[in-house]
C-alpha cells in the first residue's frame, strides 16, 4: 500500500533513478520532473505529500522555485543539493524549505527526514499534548513533565520549547527562531538564543552536552527530534 506521493525535481537522471529505487522500496509513489517548469506543473496537478527539490535546475534557480511553490504549496519541501555553503542552506530554510540535505546523501537519513516531514503534514492542529520519550508537553496548560515530574520553565523557555515541538524534525534557522520568540529586529541576537537553548537543555535533556532532543545544526540553527 502506497504511503504517499513524493515529487522529485532534479535534472540529474542518475539521482532521479536512485531516489526512485530508494523511495519505491519504502512504498512511496514517485513522480519525476527534470526542470523547474515541469516540477511546478506536477506539484499543482498532483499535490504530493513531499517535494524533493534540487537547487541547480537548468531553467530556473531552485531558490526561485522554492519561493514560487511556497506561495501556494503548504506541505513539506526537502532541498537535496550539492550546494553546502551556509548561506545557501540558511537562504533555503528562510524561504520555506522544510529541510536541507547535501549530496551525496545517506538513504537512511533521507528516509528519516521524509518520515518526519509526513508526520508534520498529517498531525492534527488540535493536538495539545505531545510526548517525546520521557518528556510530556501540554501546549495549552504550559506544563512540561519529565518522567512524570514537573519541570519549571520560564515563559520564554516554554515558548521556545513549544516552537521546537511544533516543528519536530525541521531545521529552524537562528533568524527564524529569534523572530518568532523575540520579534522582528532581534534576528542578530544569536548569542542570546544560545543562552536560552543552553538553559532549556539543562532542564529537559539527560545529558545537555550530548542532547537527544535539541540538536545543533552548525552555523544554521537547531532541530528538535
Amino acid at each position: 500500500m502506497s504511503k504517499a506521493d513524493i515529487l522529485v525535481i532534479d535534472d540529474e537522471p542518475q539521482i532521479r533513478k536512485l531516489l526512485e529505487i530508494t523511495l519505491e522500496s519504502n512504498d512511496y509513489k514517485v513522480i519525476h520532473a527534470e526542470n523547474a517548469k515541469q516540477g511546478i506543473l506536477l506539484a499543482a496537478n498532483h499535490s504530493p505529500e513531499v517535494i524533493i527539490l534540487d537547487l541547480g535546475l537548468p531553467d530556473k534557480s531552485g531558490h526561485e522555485v522554492l519561493k514560487e511553490l511556497r506561495s501556494w504549496y503548504n506541505k513539506s519541501i526537502i532541498i537535496l543539493s550539492v550546494l553546502n555553503q551556509e548561506e545557501d542552506i540558511v537562504k533555503a530554510l528562510d524561504n520555506g524549505a522544510t529541510d536541507y540535505l547535501t549530496k551525496p546523501f545517506r538513504n537512511a537519513e533521507l528516509m528519516a527526514r521524509i518520515r518526519a516531514s509526513i508526520r508534520r503534514n498529517t498531525s492534527e492542529n488540535n493536538d495539545t499534548l505531545v510526548q517525546f520519550g520521557p518528556l510530556k508537553i501540554d501546549l495549552v496548560a504550559h506544563v512540561v513533565k519529565k518522567n512524570d515530574a514537573v519541570i519549571k520553565l520560564t515563559a520564554t523557555e516554554f515558548n521556545l520549547l513549544a516552537l521546537f515541538v511544533k516543528n519536530e524534525g525541521r531545521v529552524l534557522t537562528h533568524q527564524f527562531i529569534l523572530k518568532e520568540i523575540w520579534g522582528v529586529g532581534s534576528q542578530t541576537e544569536t548569542q542570546y538564543l544560545r543562552v536560552f537553548v543552553g538553559t532549556l537543555r539543562k532542564k529537559i535533556e539527560n545529558n545537555p552536552n550530548a542532547p537527544d532532543h535539541i540538536i545543533t545544526e552548525s552555523g544554521v540553527g537547531y532541530r528538535f527530534q
